[in-house]
């Protein structure tokens, strides 16, 4: 019996084996150029876990035929780092392109570690390719970050797992020798959360936990699972399912829930900052307005949570995720952004800002009558002018819908009736 696991076993050989992110291998996609052309910069791969970040990675290299260090960041210090590249430049010759170096999880590099990068990147020592399931923009420091391109992963969708699960009964030695029989797929989908490596983890649970012929069934999928769920939870790595009902807990105000679930991720070495920014996320998607000391509170936990680090920053956690759980809620603000980012999206009018609301530093600009007309606010009796900010054709437009069951938005929708006379 082959112990190696069957992601390993299926892991892509060549780029026409790759399922998924077809905007980034596709018949015009990036990666393709990459490979017809041996132009490579230096790159950071974001997206969650199981979508094929390594294996996209490896493929450039081998098809390329460069050098190929690999670090992950969970492990690897600046020694490390240092010495990786140290031998990456020893692999360097006239006119030769450089290595890869490959680091996996570079989100859990602190500042050190990745300035340590920035020299080689620089100089062409290195090509550097980065994995992370976590924000870029908030994880790497802005100056390796300028030098490298981000290409984001999305999630498979069914019908991307549906080409995987036939490629592993049909291809895979075992699964042939044990014989495969697909029954439904919903709950086999349904629990791999557009996670490749998830559906075929599953699959060596189930088996592992059988004997002859295997069964994919919603009841043997969910019964296999509930029997090695320290198993699943562990090759799940993110725990997105954990996540997911943190937040609903949070946003359906329910602090023990939400308590609970925060203490699963933590004792499951979920990283704090990840909770830390969702937490913030969440004080201005569902209290907003309604409370906006939350998103002040979420603030200073995430302040904690890189400043202090763990054990003791799970007790600002804990506050934050309490207080955001008691607070009234309102997503008024992110339906007003929503309501507003939509019609910028498709309105393909090109609307030029109303003349007297332009600045106008210089004379022209004053003989073209900008700012004519502007009336200074404060001018006026309690602060209000009544002046047409909105562009041509758009006056009167509505984006933001005040919670009027929350007292504080309550206010405020009493405040624009009563300035702009109906106008809102």
């Amino acid at each position: 019996m082959n112990n190696q696991p069957l992601a390993e076993r299926l892991r892509p050989q060549t780029l026409d084996q790759y399922i998924g992110q077809e905007h980034l291998v596709g018949k015009n996609g990036v990666f393709r150029r990459f490979m017809e052309t041996g132009n490579v910069p230096s790159f950071i791969l974001w997206g969650p876990p199981g979508v094929g970040k390594t294996t996209l990675a490896r493929l450039v290299a081998n098809s390329l035929k460069r050098p190929f260090y690999t670090l992950s960041a969970v492990a690897a210090g600046v020694k490390d780092v240092r010495e990786a590249i140290e031998s990456a430049r020893k692999q360097q010759f006239f006119n030769t392109p450089s290595p890869f170096l490959f680091i996996d999880e570079i989100h859990r590099f602190n500042k050190s570690q990745q300035d340590s990068l920035l020299g080689a990147v620089e100089q062409g020592v290195i090509t550097l390719i980065g994995a992370t399931t976590e924000n870029p923009s908030f994880e790497v420091i802005s100056p390796l970050l300028s030098r490298c391109q981000v290409y984001v992963l999305k999630p498979m969708d069914d019908g991307e797992l549906k080409i995987l699960l036939d490629r592993a009964v049909t291809t895979d030695s075992e699964l042939l020798e044990r014989g495969v029989e697909v029954v439904e797929t919903e709950a086999l989908f349904k629990f791999s959360g557009g996670d490749a490596r998830k559906l075929l983890n599953i699959l060596d649970i189930l088996a592992a936990s059988t004997d002859g012929k295997i069964i994919i069934s919603d009841a043997t999928v969910t019964d296999a699972l509930q029997q090695n769920i320290a198993l699943y939870d562990k090759n799940g790595e993110q725990h997105y399912d954990v996540i997911s009902a943190f937040i609903k807990s949070v946003r359906g105000s329910d602090p023990n829930a939400a308590i609970y679930y925060l203490a699963r991720m933590l004792a499951g070495g979920e990283e704090p900052r990840f909770i830390a920014r969702r937490l913030a996320i969440l004080a201005s998607e569902d209290i907003g307005l309604a409370n906006p000391n939350a998103l002040l509170i979420a603030n200073a936990a995430f302040d904690i949570v890189h400043k202090i680090g763990m054990p003791e920053a799970r007790i600002a956690l804990a506050e934050a995720t309490i207080y955001l759980a008691n607070s009234p809620k309102s997503n008024a603000s992110y339906m007003a952004i929503e309501r507003a980012m939509g019609l910028v999206g498709k309105d393909t009018t090109n609307r030029p800002v109303p003349l007297h609301i332009r600045n106008a530093p210089t004379k022209l600009m004053k003989d073209l009558d900008y700012h004519k007309g502007y009336k200074y606010a404060h001018d006026f009796e309690g602060g209000f002018a009544d002046l047409e900010f909105m562009p041509e054709g758009l006056e009167g437009t509505r984006f933001y819908e005040p919670n009027l069951e929350n007292p504080a938005e309550a206010k405020y929708a009493e405040r624009i009736a009563k300035l702009w006379r109906g106008k809102y």
